[in-house]
């Protein structure tokens, strides 16, 4: 599916640059678009994420590109407009992996943008790398990712590692048994896809280290509805900490019946889903004092901003973890080709790699392809805003415990 040309097109020429381009061979002369492709979830289980965190950073950060007159080319001496190629993976990894190639081999591509989750992105890294995609992944997380970062040194992880959010939740619930407000036992449910299972495995090691009991550990199937059996048998555990590492329809499906049930756990922390706006607006006053991924600093101004400009696009608030992060990686992008002149691939992931980037959240400097504390790693929703609790540093907020019983 490929949008609109004649509208990117009319906004381009309206801003084109006044100087001109340098003489250049019938071979070598601008293209009249450059061409952006990706496969995402429009459709099966990943599509709730997909069209939340990554599909209206994209379609926003075209509109903004566009609006400029698209991306200077120093090469070219001008700007040149995006065109947008898309295709449904369906949420299925071998579709994703059918779509990259065709935008590759069939469409011609100049630029790729990475499907959503971290399943997906891992089946087509290789892909991406042999053709030499940069793959600026912002919802993903795996252990695995400073390895991936050296096999495939075209591949940026902006989420980090799963260790790096089981080390802050591990150093959090110390911190509240020591305060005495928590016991010392643990209930974990988790996804049977490479978001649950990486999570999962990191959280065992990191929790047991910390002297804590996982007194229930259970693994579901992708898709599951019914969480009864589950949520019954952790109310049954009496552990004050509850982790889910879920995916969106699952999170909602668990807090739904947590509520039913009236299982308050001190802490509730659960997974992809909980920082999406359909939390708050399915949860109302009950979203207070739930834990996740993420969180955002009420006090930047640049984060606010582009808060409002998601609403403005889609009527909607973006997501509280992924979203930010997502568009800076796109600003990243734009800058690191910009600085190239070029659409050289090895130069814009070398500048990717080394390079300095100015973004919605702050600036940014990548190691081993990922930031280096850039964003807050766990969040809490208080008083109506999904606000970074860890780890500690300037402008963190204070975990509310325990979580306030659930209103009917």
């Amino acid at each position: 599916m490929k949008w609109n040309g004649k509208v990117l097109l009319g906004a381009a020429a309206a801003a084109a640059l006044a100087f001109s381009a340098p003489m250049l061979s019938a071979q070598d002369a601008a293209p009249k678009t450059i061409k952006v492709g990706y496969a995402i979830s429009k459709t099966g289980p990943n599509a709730g994420g997909a069209n939340i965190t990554q599909i209206p950073n994209y379609q926003l950060w075209v509109q903004e590109v566009n609006a400029k007159g698209g991306l200077l080319i120093k090469k070219y001496g001008k700007r040149i407009p995006i065109e947008v190629i898309e295709y449904d993976d369906r949420s299925n990894s071998e579709e994703a992996v059918r779509a990259v190639e065709r935008l590759i081999n069939q469409d011609k591509v100049d630029l790729l943008l990475p499907p959503w989750g971290t399943g997906i992105n891992l089946a087509v890294g290789p892909t991406f790398n042999k053709h030499n995609f940069p793959q600026i992944t912002f919802s993903a997380v795996t252990d695995r990712a400073p390895e991936l970062a050296k096999r495939w040194p075209n591949s940026f992880w902006f989420l980090g590692t799963s260790k790096q959010y089981v080390d802050a939740l591990v150093d959090l619930l110390v911190k509240l048994r020591k305060e005495g407000k928590i016991n010392d036992q643990i209930a974990m449910v988790s996804v049977a896809d490479s978001f649950g299972i990486d999570l999962s495995k990191a959280a065992r090691a990191g929790f047991e280290k910390a002297g804590f009991k996982i007194v229930f550990d259970k693994s579901y199937p992708v898709g599951t509805q019914d969480m009864a059996p589950i949520v019954g048998e952790a109310e049954r555990s009496k552990a004050d900490t509850f982790v889910a590492f879920s995916y969106p329809p699952d999170t909602v499906a668990i807090v739904d019946q947590a509520r039913l049930t009236s299982y308050a756990p001190k802490v509730m922390f659960t997974g992809v889903g909980t920082f999406f706006p359909l939390f708050p607006q399915r949860f109302g006053e009950n979203a207070e004092g739930v834990v996740s991924l993420g969180g955002w600093s009420k006090d930047n101004k640049a984060t606010m901003e582009y808060r409002e400009k998601i609403r403005k696009l889609v009527n909607r608030d973006p997501d509280y973890w992924g979203s930010q992060i997502g568009y800076s990686s796109l600003q990243m992008l734009e800058q690191a080709i910009e600085r190239v002149g070029s659409l050289d691939r090895t130069a814009i992931i070398k500048e990717l790699q080394n390079g300095t980037f100015d973004t919605v959240i702050g600036k940014i400097k990548l190691e081993n392809n990922m930031p280096k504390d850039a964003y807050w790693l766990l969040g809490q929703w208080q008083d109506g805003l999904y606000v970074g609790v860890a780890p500690q540093r300037p402008g963190v907020a204070e975990l509310r415990v325990p979580k306030a019983p659930w209103k009917k």
